[in-house]
């Protein structure tokens, strides 16, 4: 089941925006209010496929089953790439280098499906509701 990659529950500072067409201009993600130095976590059980710096700002990307990839900016991360995690576990904290949300801190969330990219709390929302007897 997929988690939130911050704890608390943070507030969505910008909402998923896909373009109509793939080379427009859009968002590609979701913003999460975050402070610099918070962890980050896993939101599911993946293989770290990069972590380094692209255009000057730390990126994680983790290699999820069924061809999801989720990328997370800026974050400093704490593993290796080839290194495994699971849901839940700790895989970097927030650079304090300014992102796209300053000067306010926030978590980037993407997920891609290919080269699709897709609603990261859209995936949080399928989990199923467990309906409990009335008492």
């Amino acid at each position: 089941t997929p988690r939130r990659p911050l704890r608390p529950r943070p507030a969505v500072v910008h909402p998923f925006d896909p373009p109509a067409q793939r080379w427009l201009a859009g968002h590609r993600g979701v913003d999460l209010s975050a402070q610099p130095g918070q962890a980050v976590f896993a939101p599911a059980d993946a293989t770290v496929a990069f972590a380094g710096s692209v255009a000057g700002r730390p990126v994680l990307s983790l290699a999820h089953e069924a061809g999801l990839r989720s990328t997370y900016e800026p974050v400093v991360a704490v593993l290796t790439p080839g290194s495994t995690v699971l849901a839940g576990d700790l895989i970097g904290y927030l650079s304090p280098v300014p992102g796209h949300c300053a000067p306010a801190g926030c978590l980037h969330w993407g997920v891609l499906r290919g080269r699709t990219y897709l609603d990261p709390l859209r995936l949080l929302a399928r989990q199923s509701a467990v309906l409990l007897p009335i008492r």
